[in-house]
C-alpha cells in the first residue's frame, strides 16, 4: 500500500514537473519570442559583418563621446608653422623657392627647434632655382645665363640647411599605381625591429609612393607617411603609426617626427595572432588598433598652437613658441584645401590632425579600442535582447517602457564611464539599437496580442454584455477569470405567456413575427445591458442573463430586479404601440404580450462550458434552476415577477415586494420562499402598500395556522388595496381562495408545514 502511495506521489509530481516545463516551453517558444531571437540573431549577424552604415553609426556614436568630453588642451612641446594668409601676402603665393624654405629651416634651428616636420610634399624641382630661370628664358644673354649656372641650385641650399637641423620630410601614398612614381629605384624599409609575428601582413599595402625630389631626401634626418584614410562618412578619427607602401614599412609624419626629435635610431612594431598590439616610440609602447591606426583624443582646434611662418621667418617669433618645441610645417590657407573633419564636428587643417596625434603620444591620453571589445559588445547586445524578449512580454506597457529606458541609459552610461575614466570607446550604439528595437518588436507583438483578446473577448461577450462592459474587459482582460469559477450571481429567466397563440396569429406573415420578436426581445434586452448584466442566451422566446460575471457587479441584486420592472414596463407601452398600430389591419390581429418573470440570488458555477468544438459562457447549479422554476411559477400565481428569499432580503429595504408563498418546486425537495416584486421605491413608500404588505402577511400566517376566516378575511381587503396600487392579484389570491375552500373540507391536519407542492414548472 505504501508502495502504491509512493508511486501516485511520484506520479503527481512527474505531471507537475512535466506541466510546469511544458507551460515554461510554450512561453519559450511563442511565436512572438520566435520572432523576437530571429531579429536578434538577424542583428547579431548584421554587426559580425559590421556593413557601413553601422560602422558609420558606431564611430558617430564614438564622436558624441568626445564631444560631449573634449581633450582639454595643454600646452605641450609641439608648435605648427602655418604657411597661412599672411605669409603668402608677405613672401608670396606659394610654392615658395627652396631657399625661402631653407631660411625658415635656418631661423627654426637658431631658435631652438628640436626637429621640424613637413606636412608637404617636395616632389617637384624648384621652378625659382636659377639654372631652372636661366633655361627656360631664352631672351636672357649668355653672360647672365652663365652666371645664373654658377649659383647653388635651390635644391642644394634647402638640403645644405636641412643637414644642419633635424628635418623629417612628408611623404605621401597613392591609392592606385600610376607612371612608376618613384622610379625605378627601390623603397628602402624603415629601421624597425618586430616583435612577434612579421606586422606587414596586417598593414594595407599602398602601390606607389610619392616621394622628395632626391637631393632633399638625402639630406633628410628622416621621412614619414602624412597620409591616412578618412571613415566613410569623410571624418578623420584614426591616424596611422606605421603604413606599408609597395611592401615597405614606413612610419607616419607624426610618429617619424617624434622618434627623430628624441634621438631615436630606430622603432619596433609589437604585434600578436590577432594584428598589430602598438608601436614603440621614445622608450614606450604606443598602443594601436590590429592595423596599426591609433584614436587620438581630439581637444578643440586652438589658435595657441599655431605661429605664422611670416612671424618665424621676420624674426619676431616669440622664442618660447620654438625653443625645444617640435615644429610641424604646414598650412591653413583656404585655397590650398588642406583641411579634414574631427569628431568634433569642425574642420581644422590636416598638419593640426598630425600635431594632435603628437600630443596624445606625449600625454598618454590616446584612445584604445580593444580588440576584444566587439566581442563584449555583441555578448551585452545578446544578453539584452535575450532578458528583453523573454521579460517584457510579461510586464505592463509603463513597466516595460521603464525597463527599456533604463536599459538605454545604463548603456550610454556604461560606455562614457569607459570613455572618461579609462580612455576606452566600448559601442552603445549597438546595444541601444538592440534594445529598442526588440522592445519596439515584443511591444508591438504585445499589443497584437492584447488586441486580439480583445478581439476574442469582444467576440465572445459582445453578444450577452453591454458596449461599455465589453469594453472594459477588453481594456483589462486580467478581470477576466475563464474556464469556471465560482460566483454568488443573480439569475433572471423572461417567457412570454400564450406565445403559441400569438406565432399561430402570424402563420401568413412569418416576417412580421420575426420583426415583432427582434422588437419583443429588444425592450427585453436593454434593461439587462444598461445594468451591465450578461445575456446568456435567446431560448425562442425566453430570456437567460445573470449578473456578477464575467466581471464583478456590486448591488447585483437590485440591478436584476430593477431592470425586471423595467421589462414590464416596455413590454405594456410595446402593447400599446402595437394596439394602435394594428387598429384596422386586417392582416395581423392585435394579441397582448404577457411576460413572467423569475429572479434568483446565490452561488453558481459561471465559465466557458461546452465541447472542444463548441462552448459558451454560461452558468449552472441550484441558482439557475430555482430562477427558471420562479419564472414559471408567475403564471399560476398571475404575477409578472417572482423572485427568491435571498433576491428580496437584498432588494426589501428599496424595492416593493412581498411573500406570496412557500413551495417545494418540482424537481427540488427543499422548499422555497418565494416573493413578488411588485414595484420601485415610490410603492415602497407609499401607505397602500405598508397595507397591503401587513394585510399579505397576516393572511399568509392565517393561512399557515389554519385560521381560515382570517385569511378569507385579509384576502377581501387586499382585493381593494391591489386595485388602489394597480397590482394584478386575481390568480393570486384565487390561488389561496381554492386552496382555502379544499382545507375547509379536507384539512391538511395539524402537522402540516405550510408548503405547497408545485405540481408543474
Amino acid at each position: 500500500m505504501a508502495d502504491e502511495n509512493r508511486g501516485g506521489v511520484f506520479s503527481k509530481t512527474g505531471r507537475w514537473f512535466a506541466n510546469r516545463w511544458s507551460g515554461m516551453l510554450r512561453l519559450l517558444f511563442s511565436p512572438a519570442r520566435l520572432v523576437g531571437f530571429l531579429v536578434l540573431g538577424l542583428l547579431l549577424f548584421v554587426r559580425i559583418n559590421d556593413p557601413v552604415f553601422v560602422e558609420v553609426i558606431r564611430l558617430q556614436g564614438f564622436d558624441y563621446l568626445q564631444r560631449l568630453k573634449p581633450r582639454e588642451y595643454e600646452k605641450l612641446p609641439v608648435t605648427i608653422v602655418d604657411l597661412d594668409e599672411q605669409s603668402f601676402r608677405e613672401y608670396g603665393q606659394w610654392p615658395w623657392p627652396r631657399t625661402l624654405v631653407a631660411q625658415m629651416i635656418n631661423q627654426l634651428a637658431r631658435q631652438g627647434a628640436v626637429a621640424t616636420g613637413f606636412d608637404i610634399v617636395f616632389s617637384e624641382r624648384d621652378r625659382l632655382s636659377p639654372q631652372r630661370i636661366a633655361e627656360d628664358n631664352k631672351t636672357l644673354s649668355l653672360d647672365i645665363k652663365n652666371s645664373l649656372r654658377e649659383l647653388p641650385d635651390n635644391e642644394v641650399v634647402m638640403a645644405e640647411a636641412m643637414q644642419r637641423h633635424r628635418v623629417v620630410l612628408g611623404q605621401t601614398s597613392v591609392r592606385q599605381e600610376r607612371d612608376n612614381l618613384s622610379g625605378d629605384q627601390e623603397i628602402p624599409d624603415a629601421n624597425f625591429a618586430s616583435i612577434g609575428p612579421n606586422p606587414k601582413q596586417f598593414l594595407k599595402n599602398f602601390p606607389d609612393l610619392l616621394e622628395n625630389v632626391q637631393e632633399l631626401e638625402e639630406a633628410a634626418a628622416g621621412r614619414g607617411m602624412f597620409s591616412y584614410e578618412t571613415d566613410a562618412d569623410g571624418v578623420v578619427r584614426r591616424a596611422p603609426l606605421v603604413l606599408k607602401v609597395r611592401d615597405r614599412i614606413r612610419l607616419s609624419l607624426s610618429a617619424e617626427l617624434l622618434r627623430i626629435a628624441t634621438g631615436g635610431e630606430t622603432f619596433a612594431i609589437r604585434s600578436n595572432q590577432a594584428g598589430i598590439e602598438g608601436v614603440i616610440l621614445a622608450r614606450k609602447l604606443v598602443e594601436t588598433d590590429g592595423q596599426g591606426r591609433v584614436w587620438p583624443y581630439f581637444t578643440p582646434s586652438d589658435p595657441s598652437r599655431y605661429v605664422s611662418a611670416s612671424e618665424v621667418l621676420g624674426g619676431n617669433v616669440d622664442p618660447a613658441r620654438i625653443r625645444g618645441h617640435m615644429i610641424l610645417v604646414g598650412t591653413s590657407a583656404i585655397g590650398l584645401e588642406d583641411y579634414r573633419l574631427t569628431p568634433l564636428g569642425r574642420q581644422v587643417p590636416g598638419v593640426e590632425v598630425h600635431a594632435q596625434v603628437i600630443e596624445n603620444m606625449l600625454a598618454d591620453t590616446m584612445l584604445q579600442r580593444p580588440v576584444t571589445s566587439t566581442l563584449h559588445e555583441l555578448l551585452l547586445s545578446l544578453a539584452a535582447g535575450i532578458a528583453i524578449i523573454l521579460i517584457v512580454p510579461m510586464l505592463g506597457a509603463i513597466v516595460a517602457s521603464l525597463a527599456a529606458i533604463v536599459s538605454i541609459t545604463a548603456f550610454a552610461g556604461l560606455s562614457y564611464w569607459q570613455f572618461s575614466e579609462h580612455l576606452q570607446l566600448l559601442d552603445a550604439t549597438f546595444p541601444i539599437i538592440t534594445t529598442a528595437v526588440l522592445f519596439i518588436l515584443s511591444a508591438t507583438a504585445n499589443y497584437i496580442r492584447e488586441e486580439r483578446e480583445r478581439q476574442q473577448i469582444r467576440g465572445a461577450f459582445g453578444q450577452y454584455l453591454s458596449p461599455a462592459l465589453v469594453d472594459q474587459l477588453s481594456e483589462d482582460p486580467d478581470r477576466l477569470v475563464l474556464g469556471g469559477e465560482t460566483r454568488e450571481l443573480s439569475v433572471l429567466f423572461t417567457d412570454v405567456r400564450g406565445f403559441t397563440g400569438i406565432s399561430e396569429s402570424y402563420k401568413e406573415n412569418p416576417e412580421g413575427l420575426t420583426r415583432l420578436m427582434n422588437r419583443f426581445l429588444n425592450v427585453l434586452s436593454n434593461p439587462i445591458l444598461e445594468r451591465n448584466g450578461t445575456i446568456d442566451k435567446y431560448m425562442g422566446d425566453a430570456i437567460m442573463a445573470f449578473w456578477n460575471a464575467p466581471m464583478d457587479e456590486g448591488d447585483h441584486a437590485y440591478k436584476s430586479c430593477t431592470a425586471a420592472l423595467e421589462m414590464i414596463s416596455n413590454v405594456a407601452e410595446l402593447n400599446a404601440a402595437r394596439q394602435k398600430e394594428l387598429s384596422g389591419n386586417a392582416r395581423e390581429k392585435y394579441l397582448p404580450i404577457n411576460v413572467g418573470v423569475g429572479i434568483n440570488t446565490g452561488p453558481c458555477t459561471v465559465g466557458n462550458m461546452g465541447s472542444d468544438i463548441r462552448f459558451d459562457y454560461t452558468a449552472l447549479g441550484d441558482t439557475v434552476n430555482l430562477a427558471s422554476r420562479l419564472e414559471g411559477q408567475s403564471k399560476p400565481y398571475g404575477l409578472p415577477i417572482v423572485i427568491g428569499e435571498k433576491t428580496a432580503q437584498l432588494v426589501s429595504d428599496r424595492l416593493a415586494t412581498y411573500e406570496i408563498d412557500l413551495i417545494r418546486v418540482k424537481g427540488k425537495t427543499e422548499p422555497a420562499r418565494i416573493y413578488a416584486l411588485a414595484g420601485d421605491e415610490t410603492m415602497l413608500k407609499s401607505d397602500d402598500f405598508r397595507e397591503f404588505h401587513s394585510l399579505n402577511r397576516t393572511m399568509l400566517q392565517s393561512y399557515r395556522k389554519l385560521d381560515w376566516e382570517s385569511s378569507f378575511a385579509a384576502i377581501e381587503l387586499m382585493e381593494e388595496l391591489g386595485e388602489k396600487l394597480g397590482l394584478t392579484l386575481d390568480d393570486y389570491l384565487l390561488i389561496y381562495e381554492t386552496r382555502i375552500s379544499e382545507f375547509q373540507v379536507n384539512s391538511p391536519g395539524t402537522n402540516w408545514d405550510g408548503v405547497y407542492t408545485a405540481t408543474s414548472k
